[in-house]
Formats: C-alpha cells, structure tokens, sequence
C-alpha cells in the first residue's frame, strides 16, 4: 500500500509560553515565551500523518516555505495570535504528467488553495486515478466531479452553499466533518467520542489520512469514516500539530 499527497505545505510553528498580565499602553497580554515546536503543516502534515501510521507516502508540494506561528499560553492553551509569512502563495505545481499514478493505491489532494493547484490540475489528477481524495478549501465544482470522495468541514460547506454549490451531483462523494460532532456522509452522522479537546490544529489532515489509510485497505468507506473519526480524536486531545501514529501503533 502506498498513497500519494499533492498540495500545498506549510511550516507549523507553536511557541509556548506565559500571560500574566496585560499591557500597560494597550489591552493586550504580555507574552514570555518559554519553548518552541515546528512540524510540517497542510499537506505536509497529511504526509507526516501517514508516514507515522506506518504507510509508505509521496509528497508532491510546493518548495516556498509558508510559516504559520501561533503563540500560545502554556497554561490555559489558549491561543494569543496567529501570524503568518509574507509568503502566503505558491507557485503552480509543475510536472503532474510524470507522476506514475498507477503506482499508488489513492492519491490525497490536500488543497488550500495557495495557490500549487488550480481547478485545471485538480481535474486533471482525478482523470488519473480511480481513487482520489479532496480535501479543498476552493469552491467544490464540476472540476473535482472525478474524485472518489470529497472532504470538507461545516464552515467551508457553509460558504459553499452560500456560493450557490448545493451538492446534488455530489451526493456520494461529499463528507462533511463536523469537530465534536463527528462527520456526515449521506445524510448519516458518524459521531465520534467526547474528549477533552486541546488543540484542534490538523485535525482535519489527520482525519483525511486515516480515511484514505483505512480505504485502501477495506474498500469500504463508512469503516474508512470510523477509523478517519478515530484518528482525528486522538490528534486534538494533544496540543500543536500531532502526528497521530506516535498515539496509535496499531490499525484495527
């Protein structure tokens, strides 16, 4: 078994630290930092996700580093400000005709429409391969009508529908995650176990991965949904960016 992810990369940055007080010329908390955490982020973190799960993964993603950093109270967990680089686009992906798709048991296109991947090349690698997963944060169109399954989260489905895109022609491919909720897949909803919630950052990349990880190996994708539900429950009860394999060794 072998997957292949293609979009866009970040670089995750966490730093922790102390809040006791507010400024005295603004209202805000004076931050102390005390330590720093960095992971691969977006697709990056799909890649990191499957490659801890023990699945043999390739990355297609772009070479501009893109760096998200939030800061954090150590205490409370909450987070104080996300900052992020000038370098917030990418270049377009080059080269899609010489990736051999057959090689791979699904391919993910995680796309956060930085600009690696256009609606073009999305079609494009769906004519490619039988089983392929989007995870965008693009409009759906007729562009991704090639994919197997198509995941997005309750806000992106809202601003879908506020768009003016209501799935008819989706109706078997669409799942909607829903945080604590669990996730809908035609119309059933999938719940997933109440836990204490410490970070909700790459959840979604987690759940895409162990979806398609579980896919491969049953064909079936109300078991693929349970074991997506799984992982991603185990990755926000840590905080920052989890690679869910350090927490689940086994796959059922």
């Amino acid at each position: 078994m072998k997957i292949l992810v293609i979009g866009d990369s970040c670089k995750d940055v966490f730093i922790y630290g102390k809040a006791n007080r507010l400024c005295p010329e603004a209202p805000v908390p004076v931050f102390i930092p005390q330590r720093k955490t960095e992971t691969g982020g977006m697709a990056a973190n799909v890649y990191e996700n499957i490659e801890s799960l023990g699945v043999e993964v390739d990355l297609v993603t772009n070479s501009e580093v893109i760096t998200k950093t939030r800061y954090v109270e150590e205490k409370t967990n909450h987070q104080i400000i996300r900052v992020d680089s000038d370098a917030s686009k990418s270049k377009r992906v080059e080269g899609l005709e010489h990736i051999p798709f057959e090689n791979y048991c699904a391919v993910i296109i995680s796309d956060y429409n930085k600009g690696f991947l256009e609606y073009d090349d999305i079609e494009y690698i769906c004519s490619k391969h039988d089983t392929v997963f989007i995870d965008t944060k693009k409009i759906v169109n007729e562009k991704m009508l090639g994919a197997r399954f198509i995941k997005i989260n309750e806000h992106e489905y809202e601003n879908n529908i506020a768009a003016g895109q209501y799935f008819d022609q989706f109706y078997d491919k669409l799942i909607v995650t829903m945080s604590g909720k669990g996730c809908k897949y035609k119309d059933k909803v999938f719940h997933v176990e109440e836990v204490e919630v410490r970070d909700n950052s790459g959840a979604g990349d987690t759940f895409i991965s162990g979806l398609a990880i579980q896919y491969c190996r049953t064909n079936d994708i109300e078991s693929a949904i349970i074991y997506g539900n799984e992982c991603a429950t185990i990755a926000v009860q840590h905080k920052g960016v989890t690679k869910v394999g350090k927490h689940l060794k086994a796959l059922p």
